[in-house]
């Protein structure tokens, strides 16, 4: 086991583990943790435990520009496990392993020999059976690859700079409006999804948040939720992984929402479920999502992949139009525009990071704005009462 120790970063504990390569070099990979560090110590020591048990230290091979790119990408794919998030790296890895490594692998290129008609040829072909901003995705992490590269030395420049990338496809989110939603209402009663869909609809949560949410996120005397704690699944390398951790997607994610009058009563009784099972299961109710919201009658916590393929297969059992469980995040956001709440206040109401993010997924069913800016146009400019070209088109039609 390598050693290790905790540190705190602007109020975040991170894992700093120690070890020495075969050259005789120490190594100090930092690892964060997404914690907090008020009031979770006891969790980032045993995370830090975990952390220092299942280290491998990366097999240290002579990395040159001879290698063939193929095996450098899973090379460097080893060096970046220990500085990205879990579920980054499975993305990288599963986009590398999956795609990228075999195509170069055909075509024997060596990292020194890669060129940018290599990689344009990569996307070229690769845009025949995907979409651009699956490719965008391969650009990025090529790239970021290939950035290593020049920064140990490896190549003296960056091929995937000289590449236009595709551009990226138009997105359009899918959404429901008031009428939809009402009859989705309707239908999801009873069922197991129905306070997830109607917490996601409401508060345009993200699955990860609304799976995330724990009873002490939720103050039902000062009447508020906060949005802090995640669970997400990714597959990595065959295997199922599941990571429920303190920090959202940004730091813009973490915020507080008013906890309003029915969605009390809602939570409320859910607690008073979960406890009146606690005590019929007994030792069968399970104690590790002792605090989270969205459990199962014996304590186990609902599945990100259950949510995402049972919600079609309700849709479609009650007749209802095909959207992706995601896409109650986006008649959220649809039914506040159109009931006039500004894009600012929205973008805070999703935890968007950024302001652009908000506006450019929104602006086109923002039609409100619109109106405003055509009554603001009629107020500021004098528009004649008859248009001068109604009399000479009249003049035209009598010589006709």
């Amino acid at each position: 086991m390598v050693s290790g120790h905790l540190q705190v970063k602007k109020g975040l504990y991170y894992i700093v583990l120690n070890y020495v390569n075969k050259d005789g070099k120490r190594c100090r990979p930092s690892i964060p943790t997404g914690l907090p560090e008020k009031g979770n110590k006891r969790r980032a020591e045993q995370m830090l435990l975990d952390a220092r048990g299942g280290f491998e230290i990366p097999k240290e091979t002579e990395l040159g520009g001879d290698i063939l790119f193929s095996e450098y990408l899973l090379e460097w794919l080893e060096i970046v496990k220990v500085r990205i998030k879990p579920a980054t790296f499975a993305s990288y890895s599963g986009m590398v392993k999956n795609t990228i490594a075999p195509y170069f692998q055909k075509k024997q290129v060596t990292l020194r020999g890669l060129e940018p008609r290599h990689l344009q040829s990569f996307y070229t072909e690769k845009l025949r059976t995907v979409k651009p901003n699956t490719v965008i995705h391969y650009h990025a992490v090529i790239h970021q690859a290939l950035k290593y590269a020049v920064k140990t030395e490896m190549i003296s420049s960056n091929p995937a700079d000289k590449i236009d990338r595709p551009k990226k496809n138009d997105f359009e989110p899918g959404f429901y409006d008031a009428n939809e939603m009402a009859a989705l209402f309707e239908a999801v009663k009873g069922h197991k999804l129905e306070l997830p869909v109607l917490v996601g609809a409401f508060y345009g949560l993200r699955r990860g948040e609304l799976l995330g949410l724990r009873w002490s996120a939720i103050d039902f005397e000062r009447g508020t939720i906060t949005v802090k704690h995640t669970v997400t699944s990714f597959n990595l390398d065959g295997k199922h992984v599941q990571i429920a951790q303190d920090s959202a997607k940004t730091k813009s994610s973490m915020r507080t929402l008013p906890l309003v009058g029915q969605f009390r009563d809602y939570f409320l009784k859910v607690k008073a479920t979960q406890e009146e099972n606690k005590r019929v299961c007994g030792n069968a109710y399970s104690k590790k999502y002792n605090d989270y919201v969205f459990v199962d009658e014996l304590g186990i916590l609902m599945k990100p992949s259950y949510i995402t393929a049972e919600f079609p297969k309700l849709l479609e059992r009650q007749g209802l139009r095909r959207i992706r469980y995601h896409d109650l995040r986006h008649s959220c956001a649809s039914l506040l525009l159109a009931n006039g709440v500004p894009m600012k206040q929205i973008q805070e109401w999703l935890g968007h990071s950024d302001f652009s993010t908000t506006a450019n997924v929104y602006a086109h069913l923002d039609y409100s704005s619109k109106i405003s800016s055509a009554q603001a146009m009629e107020k500021g400019i004098a528009l004649p009462e008859s248009p001068g070209f109604e009399s000479k088109w009249n003049a035209m039609s009598g010589n006709i």
